[in-house]
Formats: structure tokens, C-alpha cells, sequence
């Protein structure tokens, strides 16, 4: 009875490997809760993905620990093809240097399928900070070191990245004041409890039309298509670029045809025009791309900010 059943295992085992990936729904894990910016290309991506694949794509957010839970789930996750994450700079870069307790390494424990997108973030003061632009802006905090600080969704984030990139490439004292959470942060700049901060564009473009907030410039290289004549702050600082970025990732070990098959229909997704078109209009500029581009990226992305972090004495929480 015993080898019978043994051999009625090994006969499912092959019948189960022997069906064409996929075989049943795959799930796209958000490590922050339902509505941010993540889970907004999450889900706008897997919509796609699901007609692609023949099989539904569905999110599953999973928060916690600034997005390292979700993570850490996704990296000790079978590696089927059937988990993914979409991952951040958070978690998958700065997390390298800034956690050392995470319970993961990027660069050992996944496997990239493409980067999604960049998002860049606007650099804003409240309107009662007396600066009209980036160079006004560090006029001041060099005329009156420690007097201005800045809000962040909290330490590690890219809020808290673009404001120490900025202090040191900028020889300034702007100090910083961690929050718990995109939420707090941008109540913080909307009331004038912080001068000034550093949002994702997704949010806080309506805050600059209606005149509650004063935009400075975007974090990116290059200009924002969302806001053409706003400048970038490389601008005034060549060399200063901090934008957020996403992308879809596997366990480790996930098979290569199954890789090369989820990259085809990520790349699809994210190129579709009617896809690309609501991502740029919230800011979030598609990045779609190989398996290895993704690779060599979070390589760089991981290397840059373990310098920022190490220079910057910067601590998580």
C-alpha cells in the first residue's frame, strides 16, 4: 500500500509539473496596505497581466516594518512563479544597509522579472517657508544651519533618502523629522508642522495646485512629464537624483521559463497605452525592462544608498 501511494504522489508531482505555467492564480504581494502608491501600479499592472497570463493576477497587500514583512514573505516563499512581489527601493536597496537584521538579501533571495516604474517625489515647502526654488532654499539653511527641518513618512524611506542627499550635496543642516508613515508626513507639511519635505508625486500634485504646498522641484534627473516646467533639483545640484522606483520580483530559485514568461507579460502590461497613460498621469514613469537590466539596477540602487546611508549616519524607525 505504502509504495502505491508513493507512486500515486510521484504520478500527481509529474502531472502537476507537467501542466503549462500557469495553472492556477498568481499573486502579486504589496508590503504596504490597500490605496498607497505602490499598491496603485500593483494593481494597475496585474489587471493587465491577467488577461496575458489566462489566469487572474491578484494583489495581496501585506504590511508592516516599513514594507520589510511583505518582503521577507515573498523571499522564503515557494518559488513557483505563483508569489511575486512588487518591490520598492526600500526594500529591496536600502534596506541592504540601512536593516541588518531584515531576514533577507535582495541580491541572494530573488530572482528579478522587470523594474515597473520610477516615481519621482516633489520637493515642497509650506508656503510660509520665504523660498521660491532650490538654490533660495539652501541660501537660507546656510544663513541659519539647524533652523529648518524637514518631514519624512520615516527613517529608511525615500523621503528621508532625498532630504540626507540633499543636506550632503548640499553642505546644509535641514533637520530631519521622522514620521510613522506617508499619512502623518503630509498632514505634518499641509499644517505647517514641518517647512518643508520630500512627496510622491502620486499625492501631492493636488496639494500644489490648490496652493497649499510650494513645489521646488522633482527629485528626478530629469524634469517631470507630469510637471514640464517645474525644475529638477539636479538643477542646482548636478549629480542629485532620488527617485522611488518599483519593480516585480520572484523567490530565487523560481524556474528561468517561467521568469522569461512573467517578464513577457509585465513588459506587455506596462506598455499598454492605456496603462502607461493612467501611470503617467499620476507621475509614475513605466520602466519595463529585462530580467538582467533589473538586475544591474538594483545592483547600482543598492550601492548608491549604502554610501548616502553610511555618510549620513542614518538610522531606521
Amino acid at each position: 500500500m505504502k509504495r502505491l501511494l508513493a507512486a500515486l504522489s510521484l504520478a500527481a508531482c509529474a502531472l502537476a509539473q507537467a501542466q503549462p505555467y500557469p495553472a492556477r492564480p498568481v499573486r502579486i504581494v504589496v508590503p504596504f496596505p490597500p490605496g498607497g502608491p505602490t499598491d496603485i501600479v500593483a494593481r494597475l499592472v496585474s489587471q493587465k497581466m491577467t488577461e496575458g497570463l489566462k489566469q487572474p493576477v491578484v494583489v495581496e497587500n501585506r504590511a508592516g516594518a516599513g514594507g520589510v514583512l511583505g518582503t521577507e514573505f515573498v523571499a522564503k516563499a515557494p518559488a513557483d512563479g505563483y508569489t511575486l512581489l512588487m518591490g520598492t527601493i526600500g526594500g529591496l536597496a536600502v534596506s541592504m544597509s540601512l536593516l541588518p537584521d531584515r531576514g533577507y538579501d535582495t541580491l541572494r533571495d530573488f530572482a528579478p522579472i522587470t523594474q515597473a516604474v520610477n516615481v519621482t517625489s516633489i520637493l515642497v515647502t509650506h508656503p510660509s517657508v520665504p523660498v521660491k526654488s532650490v538654490p533660495e532654499l539652501l541660501a537660507l539653511a546656510r544663513l541659519h544651519p539647524g533652523k529648518l527641518n524637514y518631514g519624512s513618512s520615516g527613517g529608511g524611506t525615500v523621503t528621508h533618502l532625498a532630504g540626507e542627499l540633499l543636506k550632503l550635496m548640499g553642505g546644509v543642516n535641514i533637520i530631519h523629522v521622522p514620521y510613522k508613515g506617508g499619512a502623518p508626513a503630509l498632514t505634518a507639511i499641509l499644517s505647517g508642522e514641518v517647512d518643508l519635505t520630500y512627496e510622491n508625486s502620486l499625492i501631492i500634485v493636488p496639494h500644489i495646485k490648490s496652493g497649499k504646498v510650494r513645489a521646488l522641484g522633482v527629485t528626478s534627473a530629469q524634469r517631470s512629464k507630469l510637471l514640464p516646467d517645474l525644475p529638477s533639483v539636479a538643477e542646482a545640484l548636478p549629480g542629485y537624483g532620488a527617485s522611488g522606483w518599483y519593480g516585480l520580483v520572484a523567490p530565487a530559485a523560481t524556474p528561468k521559463d517561467v521568469l522569461a514568461r512573467l517578464n513577457a507579460e509585465a513588459v506587455k502590461a506596462l506598455r499598454s497605452p492605456d496603462v502607461a497613460d493612467k501611470l503617467s498621469r499620476q507621475g509614475a514613469e513605466p520602466a519595463p525592462g529585462s530580467p538582467g537590466d533589473f538586475a544591474a539596477f538594483i545592483r547600482a540602487e543598492i550601492d548608491k544608498w549604502s554610501k548616502v546611508v553610511k555618510a549620513a549616519n542614518m538610522k531606521a524607525g
